[in-house]
């Protein structure tokens, strides 16, 4: 479970979907002045470059937010996000989630960072020099069983699994309930791809039984490439925070629905 890149799919229409809900929740939970626990069990390399081989070889930037940030409102988190990463890194620099959530928290916030393949992360590594994240190299799911409830115990988990293989769909759900049980205050945030083979359905059905309260949130795009098979991206938040599910509604309308301007 090791082979998947996401410098080849960076800045993709599931990214902007995934980054954007983030950094809404981010933003509402840093306007409190209180601290919080950021944790991350698929963090990647935390900085891509648009302009590399890998990223103009699938042209999966161009049709995510290439295309779709001029939709985002121009007070959105995200927005400000992105510029301030281009500002220190070039314009064809774009933040991964870690970089997202590490250039958001303040300093009495608390950010742990898995990322289990070597190169990844030894770039991840690299790219956050100078923020104070705890950064392992091991299985995400593990990192998060031992941290949690973490301290502080208010804050937010993000799962982001590569999806690799057909057991991460069967074993989501029970790592999800453990979780919550350890840390029943926790936002709990797992992202699924939506595949034309719909192979992400049962866990969403068995995620929506078990927590019946949450939100799950899907946008739906067209294929970003012949023969790509994600259709659309999916965010489940286990304890959403006030007025999530309006303002994901929101950039569901303005950013993903067909004719959007």
């Amino acid at each position: 479970m090791l082979s998947y890149q996401h410098h080849y799919h960076a800045g993709n229409p599931a990214d902007v979907h995934k980054h954007a809900v983030l950094a809404w929740m981010l933003d509402y939970l840093t306007a409190k002045d209180k601290p919080l626990s950021y944790i991350e069990t698929h963090a990647g390399r935390g900085l891509y470059d648009l302009g590399d081989a890998a990223a103009l070889k699938t042209g999966e930037a161009q049709a995510g937010i290439g295309r779709l940030e001029a939709r985002l409102p121009e007070d959105h988190p995200y927005r400000r996000v992105l510029t301030e990463t281009r500002a220190q890194h070039g314009a064809q620099a774009y933040p991964g989630s870690p970089l997202i959530a590490a250039r958001m928290l303040r300093p009495a916030d608390r950010l742990h960072l898995a990322e289990l393949h070597p190169g990844e992360n030894a770039r991840l590594v690299q790219n956050l020099a100078g923020y104070p994240a705890t950064i392992r190299q091991q299985d995400g799911f593990a990192m998060a069983h031992a941290l949690c409830p973490p301290t502080p115990r208010r804050g937010l988990l993000l799962a982001d699994p590569s999806y690799e293989v057909k057991a991460e769909y069967d074993a989501i759900p029970e790592h999800f309930g453990r979780l919550a049980r350890k840390w029943n205050v926790g936002i709990l945030v797992l992202w699924y791809p939506i595949l034309i083979a719909g192979l992400h359905v049962a866990m969403r059905d068995r995620l929506v039984a078990r927590f019946p309260g949450a939100l799950c949130h899907e946008v739906h795009f067209a294929p970003v490439r012949a023969g790509h098979r994600m259709v659309g991206s999916g965010l489940f938040v286990v304890n959403p925070p006030y007025g999530l599910g309006e303002g994901a509604a929101r950039l569901g309308r303005t950013v993903f629905a067909k004719g959007a301007s």
